[in-house]
């Protein structure tokens, strides 16, 4: 049976929701921007091999607004994994989770196994991009800024009444196109409003927002993952997303950075899935689910 649950993480209240059963705990983590519900039709197919729990990430969906760094969002985990009396959980986690993820097995080598759905910082740098010209890397990566600058900027601004209808349609219309389950894609857009003194608007608001643009931009995985000793896999994807093509070019020499940073990895597996992008959550559910199956089972007690 699905429980959703508020816990006290110390500072603020985490929303968790626990899918149930008594399989080895997995706990499921979005991306930023997204929260729990996002997660649920890969849960589901998760859930007959682990109890999963997914979790609101602090600032999204029903948790609660705090500062984001690394050691808090870290905290939140141990935090959940006391109260809901997870016992070395799993730990799978897309972009954004997928980086809690690789920070939660380098700081903790008794984790049965973590696997990272593309969980990777955005390019920042000309090294990012091999292949590229360093004069245009240098130039493609400034008008990728100044893209993501417009997103920041934009971020947590209040919704006139008026337009939240449209706005739920367009997200219909985008499940749709992408083949995502419509109701699970609209709980999750209402998720992430948030309601304040009558005004509407989209969580993260635009400080957390900056705040985890700026984590994300100064993360460097790479000795993440040479200090990591616990099973680790990483899923990348192998193509962009719709609106990545005008910066197709970059994409793919970062995806070549990617491959390279995780041969790297001494103690790191990696896969390239097959007609996947970053949205492969959505995409592939399925067949990420099995992939996520069969490396954790020799992994987990049962």
């Amino acid at each position: 049976m699905i429980n959703d649950r508020l816990i006290d993480a110390g500072d603020l209240p985490l929303a968790v929701r626990d899918f149930g059963g008594d399989q080895p705990p997995l706990l499921l983590l979005h991306g930023a921007g997204a929260n729990l519900a996002h997660m649920t039709t890969l849960a589901r197919a998760l859930r007959p091999h682990h109890r999963v729990i997914t979790v609101d990430l602090r600032c999204h969906g029903r948790s609660g607004d705090g500062p984001w760094t690394w050691d808090a969002a870290l905290g939140d985990l141990a935090a959940v994994c006391v109260q809901m009396e997870l016992n070395r959980p799993a730990v799978v986690g897309h972009s954004l989770g997928g980086m809690l993820a690789a920070l939660w097995a380098q700081r903790h080598p008794e984790t049965p196994g973590v696997v990272s759905l593309d969980g990777n910082p955005p390019p920042t740098r000309p090294e990012h991009l091999p292949g590229l010209d360093p004069e245009k890397a240098a130039a493609e990566l400034a008008r990728l800024h100044a893209v993501f600058d417009a997103v920041e900027a934009a971020a947590g601004q209040v919704i006139p009444a008026d337009q939240l209808p449209d706005l739920v349609e367009r997200q219909q219309m985008a499940a749709r196109d992408m083949g995502a389950n419509e109701k699970v894609w609209i709980e999750g857009f209402r998720r992430n409003l948030a309601h304040v003194d009558g005004e509407t608007s989209i969580r993260p608001s635009g400080p957390a927002t900056a705040e985890l643009r700026a984590l994300m931009n100064s993360l460097d995985l790479g000795p993440v993952y040479a200090a990591t000793t616990c099973p680790e896999l990483v899923i990348l994807p192998t193509r962009s997303l719709p609106e990545q093509e005008p910066f197709a070019e970059l994409y793919a020499a970062h995806r070549r950075f990617l491959v390279e940073q995780a041969q790297a990895a001494p103690n790191l597996r990696y896969l390239q899935l097959a007609d996947a992008s970053h949205a492969m959550v959505i995409e592939q559910p399925a067949a990420i689910a099995s992939i996520v199956t069969e490396f954790l089972t020799p992994l987990t007690p049962r």
